[in-house]
């Protein structure tokens, strides 16, 4: 499908994720797939008062409390602002009016940082692009200057996080509201924006997959020693993602396989009963660059989600990943999920768990060649070049309602 690119613009890109995050990051990934057209801003999360005293009153941080200002060139067109603020911290005000009144200080503040970059760079006609952030980036669109088109980006419902439940959900609603175009990486989420913006569009999500391509993937030295076929997981576990009733039967079911659990563990998990299982192995964060190398250890890939606000509309670029290895996928079905039907064994409930992992086990396609081949081939359908196209689409197809 041919799209229509965004090409020759100026684009500013506002995320709640900072630059150099640890982990995968869609907007990172977008940011560089659009300065191969445009010339592209990047600014970097600028750090808030609570956080800034945390990390002063742990030493080995102290070096982090907050970067100087600064306007660093990252390639050719591409540019990454470091504001040098400290913003105020006001998620625990309850008072909608104060905390409005703050929270427009402290957008003021951004504006002022990123209107003097745009005049250093001279950028005109900013398209301004706002991954996900309704807080700092709700009144971006009246107070960067050369402001002409404002795209809210939805790849998340964080509105169901305890973080966001005070504020996030009149503020979200308002900046889906008020800006040009809405855009989602999923259906479900551009369905839920339209609610309150008929200008919102599916763009789908990339995946920068050619990592997991390589012939010569070499098996992680902590799991050597975990006794094959190994049932695996890639992503964080946390308790308002993963089933741990999934995972727990998986482990029941069948005792003389391995279950390892890769990603960085939250509270409920660390507490959990899982850990008495002997076939379970908890193998900790990993650095995104050794990802595909697990996940090219295990025999069946597994994504075992629970069904919440937060899981069934979201894109699952894990899916992509394993698919890119070649691997079987088992996954709780979800409308996330739809588009793999095709080529991921989907569960309605934990009981099909244990039912498609034998179905696999007792296949010896789903491990031939071929069947590797049609799951690598549709993994590489998902690229970045496809997601900023249809962006592109919807951009265009804004601008002639408008």
């Amino acid at each position: 499908m041919e799209h229509q690119f965004i090409k020759g613009k100026d684009i500013v890109l506002f995320s709640s994720q900072p630059w150099e995050s640890e982990i995968g990051s869609n907007f990172k990934d977008m940011t560089y797939e659009l300065a191969r057209y445009n010339r592209v801003l990047f600014v970097n999360r600028a750090s808030d008062r609570a956080s800034s005293i945390s990390k002063k009153r742990n030493r080995k941080n102290s070096a982090e409390i907050i970067k100087p200002e600064a306007l660093i060139k990252i390639q050719e067109n591409l540019w990454v602002l470091d504001t040098g603020l400290i913003l105020e911290s006001i998620n625990w005000i309850s008072w909608n009016w104060l905390y409005d009144q703050i929270n427009k200080i402290n957008n003021k503040r951004l504006a002022k940082k990123i209107n003097e970059a745009i005049e250093n760079l001279s950028f005109k006609d900013v398209i301004l692009i706002n991954d996900n952030d309704f807080f700092r980036g709700l009144y971006l669109k009246k107070m960067v200057s050369s402001c002409k088109e404002y795209i809210f980006y939805i790849r998340d419902f964080l509105t169901i996080q305890p973080y966001f439940k005070k504020h996030g959900h009149r503020l979200e609603k308002k900046i889906i509201q008020t800006s040009n175009i809405v855009v989602a990486n999923s259906a479900y989420l551009a369905n839920y924006a339209r609610q309150w913006n008929s200008n919102s569009y599916d763009i789908g999500q990339g995946c920068d997959l050619n990592p997991y391509l390589s012939a010569n993937l070499k098996m992680p030295d902590d799991m050597v020693n975990i006794p094959k076929p190994i049932i695996g997981y890639c992503g964080a576990i946390s308790a308002m993602r993963l089933d741990v009733e999934i995972i727990d039967m998986i482990a029941q079911s069948f005792p003389e396989y391995s279950i390892a659990l890769v990603g960085p563990v939250d509270s409920f998990f660390e507490k959990s009963d899982l850990k008495k299982n002997k076939n379970i192995y908890f193998l900790g964060g990993k650095s995104p660059e050794s990802v595909p190398s697990y996940i090219s250890s295990f025999d069946i890939c597994i994504n075992p989600q629970l069904i919440n606000l937060l899981t069934i509309g979201n894109y699952p670029r894990k899916i992509d990943e394993y698919l890119a290895v070649g691997k079987p996928v088992v996954a709780t079905k979800t409308d996330g999920m739809a588009m793999f039907k095709e080529h991921v064994f989907l569960c309605d409930g934990k009981e099909d768990y244990p039912k498609m992992i034998n179905l696999i086990l007792s296949n010896k396609n789903c491990f031939g060649d071929a069947e590797k081949k049609r799951r690598i081939d549709f993994a590489l359908l998902h690229t970045w070049e496809n997601s900023i196209g249809l962006l592109g689409d919807a951009y265009y197809s804004s601008c002639k309602k408008n």
